[in-house]
């Protein structure tokens, strides 16, 4: 029986220049994960860039995560779609790689209604693999639609591979009705590395860890502080959480950028600025797929200024970066030659 605590990462997929699955920086990172304590790894999430990688792709990744991680960590398979028959492939393809937990995202874009995605997306799936553990993740800022606390204490329920959930919704009402309804054998994992602290030290809501996106560059103090807060350490995990707050504040970053027919607003988002940043301070990143394309300059100053602000107060969150790919991270965060070619003109 698979117990759902701790920081589980939600890795970026590393791309060679052609924009084509770099594998051998998949290894790389995740070893470095695993070495730096997390509890699991999420393969193709959206921070993997699920949306732009092909199925062929999707399960080859999700392939090679469960081959590179083996038995150190748990392996989490994103195989959610906005077609059932879709997610019911990946979920197999999942299961016969040896991989017995999936992430099923709220079907994006064709806005099902919350009972609509318990009984005909979530409901189909746990039903035919009973074997393989359901987390469905409910993200309505990306999805346009929400599998609402009710219908999932339904299926929590009715099938004892629905156990747990990834909440983003950035809304504590619903998270606390979730743990209401569901009750405390449930888990809810948050989906929002600024909100995780607050999430598990709350008696009404009560998680129990985070799928992170700040993990893939600060996984050690990521775990660590779910570790301390799940362990009832809260000040050491609130002292943990306020020095990763730069780096929590700049998983998306809104700038206003000035065109010839006025001021716009910019909107780098998840996975756009991590990947970034690992590409400056020398990790196996690479290019997002299109249509994802380049921060742009005031977006990667923001984001430079929240790493070299972490990096000068609490330089041990990044140190594990220099210890496992040999780097320099002060040069690397302060010549611009790193920065070359990663924003757009």
């Amino acid at each position: 029986m698979i117990t759902f605590n701790g920081c589980y990462t939600a890795l970026i997929t590393p791309m060679n220049s052609n924009r084509q699955v770099d594998y051998d920086g998949l290894q790389q990172l995740i070893d470095f994960q695993v070495k730096n304590g997390v509890s699991g790894i999420l393969a193709v999430g959206t921070t993997g860039e699920s949306p732009t990688l092909d199925w062929t792709d999707h399960s080859k990744v999700i392939e090679k995560t469960r081959e590179y991680a083996t038995t150190r960590c748990l392996t989490i398979a994103g195989t959610g779609s906005n077609s059932t028959q879709e997610a019911i492939a990946g979920t197999q393809h999942a299961q016969h790689a040896g991989i017995n937990t999936v992430l099923l995202v709220d079907p994006y874009y064709n806005g099902p209604s919350s009972m609509e995605i318990r009984r005909e997306y979530i409901e189909p799936i746990a039903s035919r693999f009973p074997e393989v553990q359901i987390i469905p993740y409910v993200i309505p800022g990306r999805t346009g639609t929400q599998l609402l606390p009710q219908d999932l204490a339904i299926l929590h329920a009715q099938y004892p591979n629905v156990r747990c959930v990834k909440e983003a919704t950035g809304d504590p009402q619903n998270m606390t009705l979730t743990r209401k309804l569901c009750g405390e054998n449930f888990a809810i994992l948050s989906g929002d590395d600024d909100k995780t602290y607050t999430m598990i030290t709350s008696p009404d809501i009560n998680a129990s860890g985070v799928i992170s996106v700040a993990s893939n560059i600060a996984p050690k103090a990521v775990s660590d502080m779910v570790h301390y807060a799940l362990n009832g350490n809260t000040q050491a995990a609130s002292v943990i959480a306020q020095a990763l707050q730069p780096l929590f504040s700049i998983i998306t970053i809104k700038t206003t950028e000035q065109t010839p027919y006025g001021p716009t607003t910019c909107k780098a988002r998840n996975p756009l600025v991590i990947k970034t940043l690992m590409n400056v301070v020398g990790m196996p990143s690479g290019p997002c797929r299109q249509p994802l394309g380049k921060i742009t300059p005031n977006g990667l100053e923001i984001a430079l200024s929240a790493v070299r602000k972490v990096h000068i107060a609490n330089p041990q969150i990044l140190q594990p970066i220099a210890d496992y790919f040999g780097v320099d991270l002060t040069d690397r965060l302060y010549n611009t030659k790193y920065l070359e070619g990663l924003t757009y003109a």
